[in-house]
């Protein structure tokens, strides 16, 4: 399985009187990502699923992904708020659904949980060494059997000047 994980574009700052729930993408951030999103198609990519974060920001990056065609299947889950948890991820939403070794899930969410959930998948822990623009994406390759954490491939590390 390719799991793809994409950072939310450019969002409305902090301490706006925002939640942060609520922060929504900005203009710039709603036109950045939807270069990048072109380029994406212009490469062949296209996802079996897209799963996104419920906050504004994340939800609406996936709008824009689905919009430009990657994919006609949306879900959201909690777990890639930015407090969730990728053993929970995984326990919960991932190997219940027994997905085949072709498939490409996308996974639109929040820093620094992206990049922490590629370490563990990639090295079984934390190291804090990927970095992960707004609207960049990793690419992992999961393993066929077992567990994939610490031994997945990274395959794809993207910041988003280099799509647009």
């Amino acid at each position: 399985m390719e799991l793809y994980l994409i950072r939310h574009g450019i969002a409305e700052d902090q301490g706006l009187g925002i939640k942060d729930e609520e922060r929504s993408l900005t203009k710039e951030g709603r036109q950045k990502t939807e270069q990048v999103a072109q380029k994406l198609v212009k490469l062949g990519l296209n996802f079996d699923l897209i799963v996104t974060s419920p906050l504004v920001r994340a939800r609406q990056t996936t709008e824009i992904l689905i919009a430009e065609k990657l994919s006609s299947h949306l879900e959201e889950s909690s777990h890639l708020a930015p407090d969730g948890q990728i053993s929970n991820w995984l326990q919960d939403w991932l190997e219940p659904r027994n997905y085949s070794q072709n498939t490409q899930l996308a996974l639109v969410g929040h820093e620094p949980g992206l990049t922490s959930w590629a370490e563990i998948l990639l090295w079984g822990e934390v190291k804090a060494s990927l970095v992960l623009k707004k609207a960049g994406m990793i690419g992992i390759k999961l393993p066929e059997t077992g567990s994939p954490l610490g031994r997945s491939q990274m395959f794809w590390l993207t910041p988003p000047k280099y799509l647009l």
